[in-house]
C-alpha cells in the first residue's frame, strides 16, 4: 500500500540522505556555536560551514566496519572538512546529534499533517453546512431511533477532528525539544549555552533536563497522538461504510468512472478506501503502545528504544499523513442519497416517531406507562409486517379515544426534530 503511495513532501523527510543532512545542520549549529563563545576557532568553524558534505556510500562503507552510524557519518564529514574537522562534535555525544535532528524532523512532519487536518475540517464543515437540514435517520445499537440531520453528523465529526488537532499539536510542540547535554545531561564538556543557541537557531526548544537522551515520553506523547487521530478518522470511515451498506444506502466513497469493485462480482461497489483507514487506525495503536513500551530506558540512556524508532517514527507519520490524504479523497467524493436518507426514515410507516407519539398521548391517557403500552404495540406489529405504523396508529381505536388523526399525522412533522439545529451549529461554527 505504502511502496505505490508516492508523497515527497513527507516521504523526503525520513531518507537517509535527508537525514543526515538534518545530522549536519544540527552539527554545523553546534559548532557556529561554540566559535561564537570561543570554545572553538572562528576559523575552524568557517572551514566546517564551507566544507562540510558527506557521502552516503561512504558512510555505509565505514559503519559496516566500526558498527555505529554516527561515527560513521562524521567520519565522512571529516574526510570532507580536513585538519579542523577535529572541532566536530566537540564535547557532544551522539545523541545530542539524534535527538536534536529526530526533534527538527519531527516537527517539519508535524507541519505537514497539521496542514492536512486543516483541509478536511474545511471540507467537513463544508459538508456540515451544505446538509445542515437535510433529514436522515439517527441509529443507536445499529438500529433505527429517531431522526436528525447528515449536517449533524458532519458537526459532530468537526469537533472531533478540532479535538485531534488540538492534541496533536499540543504533541508536537512537545516533541519539538533538543538537547546537546553531552553524555548523561549535565554539560561536563559543554556550555549550556551552546544548546541555547543551536535549538534557537533550529527553532526548538532545550530540554529543561535531559540524560543521554530527550526522554521518551514525549515521543510517545507524539505517536499516541498520530493513533488517536487515526482512530477518529475511522470512526468517521466505519460511519460510511456502515451507511453504504445495500440495504441503507444513504452515504457512500465515490466510485471512479472505469473502477470495478469486485473481481467475482461486478455490480458490487466497495468502500475500499474507507476500509483503508480502518486498517490504518489499527496499525498506528500498535505503533502508540511501541512508543510507550520506549518510555522507561535503564539509567541515564540504553539503546532499547532505538531500533524500535527507526521503525515506528518514519511509519507512524508517513501513514498518518496517507491516512489523511485517502480521508481528503474520501470527503471529497462523497455522495449523498437524501432520498434514501427520507425512505428510511419512514421505514414501516415511521415507527422512529413512536416517543413523540408516546409524548403527546401520555397526558390524555393520565398514564405513561399505559400510553407506552399502546404505542409498543403498534410498533411491533409493524416491525412484524402487520402494516404501516402510522396506518395502525389510526385504526388503533384505544388511541383514537384520545387522539384525533391530525394530533396523531403533527406527531410525525421532521420539523420537530430540526429545531434546534441553528444553536448547535452556532456552537460549533459560530455565526
Amino acid at each position: 500500500m505504502i511502496a505505490r503511495y508516492t508523497l515527497p513532501e513527507m516521504g523526503a523527510l525520513w531518507t537517509d540522505e535527508f537525514k543526515f543532512k538534518t545530522w549536519l545542520q544540527v552539527e554545523i549549529e553546534a559548532a557556529r556555536a561554540m566559535a561564537k563563545y570561543k570554545i572553538i576557532p572562528m576559523a575552524a568553524f568557517k572551514t566546517i560551514e564551507k566544507k562540510a558534505r558527506f557521502d552516503i556510500n561512504r558512510i555505509n562503507e565505514i559503519e559496516k566496519e566500526v558498527n555505529h552510524d554516527v561515527i560513521a557519518f562524521l567520519t565522512s564529514v571529516g574526510e570532507f572538512v580536513g585538519e579542523d574537522a577535529k572541532y566536530l562534535h566537540y564535547g557532544m555525544t551522539s545523541s545530542d546529534i539524534l535527538d536534536t535532528a529526530l526533534a527538527l524532523l519531527m516537527k517539519r512532519a508535524a507541519g505537514i499533517i497539521d496542514k492536512k487536518i486543516i483541509t478536511s475540517l474545511k471540507l467537513i464543515r463544508s459538508l456540515a453546512l451544505k446538509y445542515k437540514m437535510t433529514p436522515c435517520i439517527g441509529r443507536t445499537h445499529g438500529a433505527l431511533a429517531e431522526p436528525t440531520t447528515a449536517g449533524l453528523k458532519f458537526a459532530l465529526w468537526y469537533t472531533e477532528l478540532k479535538r485531534a488537532q488540538e492534541r496533536f499539536n499540543h504533541a508536537a510542540e512537545a516533541v519539538a525539544v533538543g538537547k546537546i547535554s553531552g553524555a548523561v545531561g549535565n554539560y561536563a564538556n559543554l556550555d549550556p549555552r551552546i544548546e541555547a543557541a543551536v535549538c534557537k537557531r533550529l527553532g526548538l526548544k532545550a530540554a529543561e533536563v535531559s540524560t543521554q537522551v530527550v526522554q521518551r515520553d514525549r515521543h510517545a506523547q507524539y505517536i499516541t497522538a498520530l493513533a488517536l487521530l487515526a482512530s477518529s478518522l475511522e470512526k468517521f470511515a466505519t460511519e460510511i461504510r456502515n451507511l453504504q451498506r445495500t440495504e441503507i444506502g444513504e452515504m457512500a466513497e465515490g466510485f471512479a468512472k472505469g473502477q470495478k469493485g469486485s473481481s467475482a462480482m461486478p455490480h458490487k461497489k466497495n468502500p475500499i478506501t474507507a476500509e483503508r483507514v480502518t486498517g490504518i487506525a489499527r496499525l498506528l495503536r500498535g505503533y502508540a503502545l511501541s512508543a510507550m513500551e520506549n518510555i522507561p530506558l535503564w539509567h541515564e540512556r540504553d539503546i532499547a528504544h532505538s531500533s524500535v524508532e527507526r521503525v515506528i517514527i518514519p511509519d507512524a507519520n508517513i501513514i498518518a499523513d496517507y491516512d489523511l490524504e485517502k480521508f481528503i479523497e474520501i470527503l471529497r467524493g462523497l455522495v449523498i442519497n437524501e432520498k434514501r436518507m427520507l425512505e428510511n426514515i419512514y421505514h414501516r410507516g415511521g415507527v422512529v416517531f413512536s416517543q413523540r407519539l408516546l409524548l403527546k398521548l401520555a397526558g390524555p391517557v393520565g398514564s405513561r406507562e399505559k400510553a407506552y403500552r399502546l404505542v409498543q404495540r403498534n410498533g411491533l406489529a409493524a416491525a412484524e409486517g402487520k402494516g404501516l405504523f402510522i396506518e395502525l396508529v389510526k385504526s388503533d381505536k384505544e388511541i383514537h379515544k384520545y387522539l384525533s388523526d391530525v394530533e396523531i399525522d403533527s406527531c410525525f412533522d421532521l420539523a420537530y426534530y430540526t429545531k434546534h439545529v441553528d444553536k448547535i451549529f452556532k456552537r460549533v461554527f459560530g455565526k
